[in-house]
């Protein structure tokens, strides 16, 4: 048996030690066994290419044939994998995320501190589960926490990490499609806290 797939047996079994976790390994299993006959060898080795097992899976769920399978069962599966397709972008822009370790460092800060800042909603921290919190790159800059940033944040009304991120990163219709983040960049502070104050007015209409 192939060394990789040794691994990953003994990865599912130390996984399954308790009834939630192990109906979940089951299932997961059970979809990836439904999925994988109606993939062609093409999209396989384009699926084994990816640079992790979570992006092995991203693949294979992008695949036509799996779309197929899923929207039989879940009419909102193309919906679903639209939006964790935007959150990988969201994540991967602008110099990507930065675990609280490398910020704290960054600041000459404790950790604690950091986890503070997120807390208070002075930095956008998303939650990745076990790993605690990542923290995009381009809320830092060589000063420290980019100009403007926090007075942003506080001007909006809108509190989910995610939300707030694409806030940023998106163009603006109230800066002109310009994109926050960029506005900042060029000390428009003002500007962007009027629209940052736009923003949570029209997510929470």
């Amino acid at each position: 048996m192939d060394s990789n797939v040794s691994a990953a047996i003994g990865r599912v079994l130390a996984l399954t030690q308790t009834p939630t976790r192990a109906a979940l390994m089951a299932r997961a299993l059970n979809g990836l066994a439904d999925l994988t006959p109606e993939l062609s060898d093409e999209a396989v080795a384009h699926a084994i290419g990816a640079r992790s097992d979570a992006g092995v899976l991203a693949h294979v769920l992008e695949e036509a044939p799996a779309l197929t399978v899923l929207k039989r069962d879940d009419p909102l599966a193309a919906a679903r994998l639209r939006g964790l397709r935007a959150k990988e972008e969201l994540l991967e822009a602008e110099g990507g995320i930065w675990s609280a370790e490398q910020v704290a460092r960054h600041l000459r800060l404790t950790r604690q501190a950091v986890d503070n800042r997120r807390r208070s909603g002075r930095l956008i921290g998303l939650d990745v589960g076990r790993r605690g919190f990542a923290y995009p790159a381009w809320q830092l800059d060589q000063g420290g926490v980019l100009a403007g940033l926090e007075e942003a944040l506080s001007a909006m009304t809108v509190r989910a990490p995610w939300s707030q991120l694409a806030f940023f990163l998106s163009g603006d219709p109230r800066l002109g499609g310009e994109r926050p983040l960029d506005a900042l960049r060029r000390g428009c502070v003002e500007d962007v806290k009027r629209a940052a104050r736009g923003y949570g007015e029209h997510s929470a209409a």
